[in-house]
């Protein structure tokens, strides 16, 4: 296997006796690259042609090795930076509630430290070959479905494919935003021209506006040749903006004035060039909140939402869990040359309760789980819920944050004690006070007094309760062991 033809992986921990074993003995299959936080790992990311396929991280990493968070945080980042890529966990930090919300949030298996190498090179092998399944073959399954809300995105994507105006799709993580927008696309007269996507989270936002419009020579260090952009490339084809509430505000205006005549600069240049491409945008976030906090125009919303599609959550879809679970497991046994598992009459009351916080993603993984472990038997719910995020679902139980009908918070609660084994009130109640802690914080910014409002609490409460979270966390979370 030459170097060219070996498949890439992505290797981050901050223990360096891990990362030089590990590329030692998988650089004969590979081509490692590796980092040791989410900072290089960005870095890294940008200045790759294309994302590797594989990687393999550490949750505890810098600036908080002792807590999974970084870790949490990387996971989601690489899933939308380039949602094919199969990420295997490798943590010291191995309690069963880390390793279900990394499968929750994209990861395809979580590995306890210490584990052999050699394990860990089957392990990759085998999501390698899955990749390619997927890609040799319509596996995401996202558009199935005979729910009305499947069937009402299916209409809206028939009704408003082949207009050449906007589209705004929005819905949550994992929800197969970027499967609609390619459906919109070859269902339009352009399908035979390509389409081309870029994420706009994944960019540098000193780099986002020569990525969208092309640079000439000499514009800036770094710049040694000219380059068209996504909108020279895209010409009269569909360009797809992902995460398009991360674009910078400064740009949001050149964004909105190619979506008025079609005009742009490269930077650099002065000489104004012409784009027909049809733009798809899609957002997790909530873009009227982004336009009142300031964070997104006004204007580029109202031109970028001419249409809008809702992709639903997998948790609204009913029965329709049960079509995408005979899908992705037919598919996957096949793929692996096995028979197919089967849920037993309570797991799959099981199955049809769980909220699925990760989506079609977090169910196609747990499938591929299942199918690796139960090929050909039964799996009943004891094996099931070992691959469920229950804490996630716990946060997601309806009404439970907002509502005052206690009626509706004890049948959720009743919901939960009758499916979580080991349940733990104490241990409910600190997680639901840190998920709120810690939400006030991203929404100020970090910034406690404003979070200590938010909250309802003083400023020197919010920062003692931060205290003892931060250390249950340490306690819980030992430092990461080597590898053997």
């Amino acid at each position: 296997m030459t170097e060219k033809t070996k498949p890439e992986l992505l290797i981050v921990d901050d223990d360096p006796l891990i990362t030089d074993t590990l590329n030692f003995v998988l650089s004969r299959d590979f081509s490692v690259y590796v980092a040791d936080s989410r900072a290089q790992v960005k870095s890294l990311l940008r200045q790759l042609d294309d994302p590797p396929q594989l990687a393999l991280i550490d949750l505890g990493l810098p600036p908080t090795p002792h807590r999974p968070d970084e870790g949490f945080r990387l996971i989601s980042e690489l899933i939308a930076y380039s949602p094919g890529m199969k990420i295997v966990v490798l943590s010291g930090q191995s309690d069963e509630t880390n390793a279900r919300h990394a499968r929750t949030l994209g990861a395809i298996e979580f590995v306890a430290k210490p584990c052999e190498p050699e394990t860990l090179k089957a392990l990759l092998l085998s999501a390698l070959q899955i990749r390619d399944a997927e890609l040799g073959e319509a596996a995401e399954g996202g558009l199935l479905g005979k729910s009305l809300l499947m069937e009402k995105l299916r209409q809206q994507i028939s009704q408003f494919a082949s207009a050449p105006f906007p589209v705004l799709i929005e819905g949550e993580s994992g929800s197969g935003k970027e499967l609609v927008a390619k459906a919109l696309h070859m269902m339009s007269n352009r399908a035979a021209r390509p389409f081309l996507a870029l994420n706009c989270a994944a960019i540098s936002p000193n780099l986002v506006e020569p990525t969208l419009f092309g640079y000439s020579k000499g514009s800036f260090t770094g710049a040694t040749t000219s380059r068209a952009g996504y909108f020279e490339d895209a010409k009269d084809s569909t360009l797809f903006l992902d995460e398009i509430g991360e674009l910078p505000l400064e740009l949001q205006a050149k964004l909105l004035r190619v979506l008025e005549n079609g005009e742009f600069q490269r930077v650099g240049e002065t000489q104004s060039r012409v784009s027909n491409a049809r733009v798809i945008a899609a957002t997790n976030r909530d873009m009227r909140q982004e336009i009142r906090k300031g964070h997104f125009r006004a204007d580029l919303y109202h031109r970028l939402s001419v249409f809008t599609v809702s992709v639903p959550a997998l948790r609204d879809l009913n029965d329709d869990k049960i079509i995408l679970l005979d899908h992705f497991r037919e598919f996957y046994a096949n793929q692996a040359g096995v028979k197919p598992f089967t849920l037993d009459k309570p797991a799959m009351a099981l199955w049809l309760e769980y909220s699925f916080p990760g989506n079609v993603r977090e169910l196609r993984n747990i499938v591929i789980r299942l199918t690796t472990k139960y090929a050909g038997t039964a799996v009943n719910p004891e094996r099931l819920q070992a691959e469920l995020d229950m804490e996630s679902m716990d946060i997601d139980l309806p009404g439970m944050p907002v509502t005052q009908d206690f009626a509706a918070l004890q049948e959720a609660a009743k919901r939960q004690l009758q499916v979580q084994k080991n349940f733990n009130l104490d241990h409910t109640l600190q997680e639901w006070e840190r998920g709120y802690v810690e939400a006030a914080l991203a929404i100020t910014r970090g910034n406690l007094t404003q979070a200590a409002k938010l909250l309802g609490i003083h400023r020197t409460t919010l920062y003692s309760r931060m205290q003892v979270h931060a250390n249950e966390a340490a306690s819980d979370n030992p430092s990461p062991a080597n590898i053997k």
